[in-house]
């Protein structure tokens, strides 16, 4: 049906119909869609869904010690205590078939297979019982012998023992454009520097949870997740069941910032914990269970290398980058990617390479790899623009990349320099003193820095399902994710302009993985990727419902050709008699009073092989320190980015909101402190693992210039998830050099950094 669907649309590529339904959104929903259920406490999450009986509960023991192997767990004791319903260990287990982690987030799960110890805090038991409090107490008891093994965990002593990582698919881990020394011999001016980031972890509010039950051999798992699709086939996989056989639902995600993004070891253990007690199981982890056994950013060590000539012109870049990674697998934080695209220059060089420790497998962190990356270049550039004297604004822009060099391909829409005008116009930048601890407010030194932001620009294949209802309403679905971000907006929104009906009318629906399929929420490619396929689908519905009206002898638009009929107002009207119109309603009810439905979908264009796809934006921050303490207050940021067409106002300016943010936790803030004997995170807990709160934000101007970028997509939106980290803290670091005239390479920027 979808087939014949899609022929028809081919042939009415010039008609009305279509033509309306392919134009980027414009009547966007006044609030949220989920607004209502949040604030009342109707949205439901992962372990708040009642199951179909008395759920237990599920608790996992993690091992104290980073590396060796587990000799014996003696359970007696906890087994006895009141509640207790089942203890699994790796030597009582269920045996699961092999399993080789597979894109598109490989991720080497522990699920009590084997004894081995690879990390403090890795997974070695779980207690079930009636309650919460029972299964803790029940661990407690648990009586584990381990034989120690040395551990891996110095990662700065070990930077000599860095090695290519081992990623079948990804590009070669050095890069080289040009002639890197002839290119640097020309510079005049250079800046050879090494730049640090720590650990860092994510902290969703809602930490990583999953209610599991059966009912025969079929599996429901609810689970906090950033992919069903994904969660669904990784679950059947591990389990060694039929994919068909495990239905994962998500309706809410309170957060995820990538952690969510691949499927963890407690997700498998909640399956594994109800499948043995015979009943619906919740497993939650705690909030110092967050760091671990679900992933976090890696640590790196960023050397930096740039020449230029005496008018700011850069002749050469070397970026190389090495990071930490578990000795479970190889993940990459690939912080040099953005160096090889930024800017123009006439060589580049970039590498990547990684030190084995004995800790959790890293994951995805918003903005993974251009976050940490534009952290050190942008640093790296503004020391330029001081060793040049020239304004850093000014710098960029006599690098300005007119295509991507790294890839030697046209952009499918770059407006970078209108970024930087219109941003410094607003902030203010032309009043800059140069000199840096130039300007004073009583005990507060004064300074402005900026940086410029980028991320990829990404898409997926997606499928979407639009049904127009009988009271004219329409229905929208699909089997994506919503982490706080506005999927539901967005749906209901792209359905309702590509239907011509007011958004407010249509009923959105995801996270369920029996709905179309979707890619994961990460990669800033959610709206991206599904927003083209509701628009298929609704283009397909609005074609039956338009066949309806052109065969029914009662309507207005009876034997009307396809191509002169345009939907607005719920209706469905010609274009060149705008008198004539029928509404959706009238014609269902005339023909039967069923719903109309049809399943789109959408893949990339073009624009993912033959072009360079990517977002932009100017940072521009203004710090004051106190002049005794050298406290950083950020009192203003300033921001403009080329996201391509901004889907909902609402949700997009908040998600870049809230991306600034997390580049001033960066900045001032977030650093996981690993115990370099014993391998756990000392700072585990949101008392020590510093984030920002509302105090510490200042003013935030953001902007976006909203020019669509149809050649990477049918709306022209790119995704924004994630570069509003991206730039912000150099921004910062920037600001706080011209603030004091100290400069800080190794992130956070603490107190002790700047009085040292």
């Amino acid at each position: 049906m979808m087939a014949i669907a899609l022929d028809i649309l081919d042939q009415q590529k010039a008609a009305g119909i279509a033509s309306d339904a392919a134009k980027p959104a414009s009547k966007q929903l006044p609030t949220r869609y989920d607004a209502r259920a949040k604030v009342t406490g109707a949205a439901k999450y992962a372990v708040e869904f009642k199951p179909p009986a008395d759920p237990a509960y599920a608790y996992i023991v993690q091992s104290t010690m980073p590396s060796g192997r587990i000799a014996s767990i003696d359970q007696a004791a906890a087994i006895k205590s009141s509640g207790g319903l089942a203890v699994i260990t790796p030597f009582n287990a269920p045996k699961l078939p092999p399993a080789t982690p597979q894109p598109p987030a490989r991720r080497h799960i522990t699920v009590l297979q084997e004894t081995d110890i690879f990390y403090n805090g890795q997974p070695i038991a779980v207690v079930v019982a009636r309650s919460l409090p029972e299964a803790m107490q029940a661990a407690a008891l648990l009586r584990i012998t381990y034989q120690q093994s040395p551990a891996k965990l110095d990662f700065k002593g070990r930077l000599h023992e860095a090695r290519p990582p081992k990623l079948p698919g990804r590009e070669p881990s050095v890069q080289t454009r040009g002639d890197l020394a002839a290119a640097m011999s020309k510079g005049t001016v250079t800046v050879d520097q090494t730049y640090t980031t720590p650990y860092q972890h994510h902290n969703p509010m809602e930490p990583h949870a999953t209610l599991a039950w059966w009912e025969g051999d079929k599996l429901t798992v609810h689970d906090s997740t950033q992919y069903i699709t994904g969660n669904k086939m990784t679950i059947a996989r591990t389990l060694g069941i039929p994919v068909d056989n495990v239905h994962v639902e998500c309706p809410y995600t309170g957060g995820g910032f990538g952690s969510k993004g691949s499927t963890w070891s407690h997700v498998i253990l909640a399956a594994m914990a109800a499948k043995l007690v015979q009943k619906p199981v919740k497993l939650a982890l705690n909030r110092p269970q967050m760091w671990g056994p679900v992933g976090g950013r890696p640590t790196t060590v960023q050397h930096i290398k740039v020449a230029a000539t005496s008018d700011g012109k850069i002749t050469g870049v070397q970026h190389d980058v090495i990071v930490h990674t578990s000795i479970m697998e190889d993940f990459l934080e690939p912080s040099a990617d953005q160096t090889r695209m930024l800017y123009a220059s006439e060589a580049c060089e970039t590498s990547h390479k990684m030190v084995d420790m004995n800790v959790g497998v890293a994951t995805f962190m918003r903005a993974p790899g251009e976050s940490t990356g534009t952290a050190a270049l942008e640093t790296a550039m503004d020391e330029l623009a001081v060793a040049l004297q020239m304004d850093p604004v000014q710098l960029r822009l006599a690098n300005y990349a007119e295509k991507d060099l790294g890839s030697d391909k046209p952009w499918s829409s770059k407006h970078l320099r209108e970024c930087y005008e219109q941003a410094a116009y607003r902030f203010g930048w032309s009043r800059r003193n140069p000199q840096p601890a130039s300007v004073r407010e009583g005990n507060k030194l004064i300074g402005w820095g900026m940086a410029t932001a980028t991320y990829p620009a990404n898409r997926s294949a997606a499928q979407a399902l639009v049904r127009i209802l009988p009271n004219g309403h329409a229905f929208v679905a699909c089997g994506s994710q919503d982490l706080g971000t506005g999927t539901y907006t967005i749906m209901a929104q792209t359905a309702g302009n590509a239907l011509g009906i007011d958004p407010t009318l249509v009923e959105a629906k995801l996270g369920d993985s029996t709905l179309p399929k979707a890619p994961v929420s990460g990669g800033s490619q959610s709206a991206a990727s599904i927003g083209p396929a509701i628009v298929d689908a609704a283009i397909q519905a609005k074609l039956k419902v338009a066949q309806l009206a052109i065969n029914d002898p009662k309507s207005p638009l009876h034997g009307a050709d396809v191509a002169n009929i345009s939907a607005s107002g719920g209706k469905l009207v010609l274009i060149n008699s705008p008198g004539s119109s029928d509404s959706y309603a009238d014609i269902l009810s005339r023909n039967g009073g069923e719903p109309v439905e049809a399943i789109g979908s959408a893949e990339p264009g073009e624009a993912q092989t033959a072009m360079s796809t990517h977002s932009f934006g100017a940072v521009f921050v203004e710090v004051a320190v106190d002049a005794d303490t050298f406290m950083v207050e950020v009192r203003r940021v300033v921001a403009t980015y080329d996201i391509g067409t901004l889907m909902n106002n609402t949700t997009g300016i908040n998600q870049l909101e809230g991306g600034i943010v997390w580049g001033v936790g960066f900045a001032l803030h977030e650093e996981s402190h690993l115990d370099d004997t014993y391998g756990r995170y000392v700072n585990a807990n949101l008392a020590e693992y510093h984030v920002p709160v509302n105090a510490d934000i200042g003013e935030l101007d953001v902007t976006v210039l909203n020019i669509p970028d149809t050649k990477f997509n049918p709306l022209g939106a790119r995704g924004i998830g994630e570069i509003g980290i991206t730039g912000t803290a150099a921004a910062i670091g920037n600001a706080i050099f011209h603030a004091t005239g100290r400069r800080v390479r190794e992130f956070p920027i603490t107190l002790d950094k700047l009085l040292t």
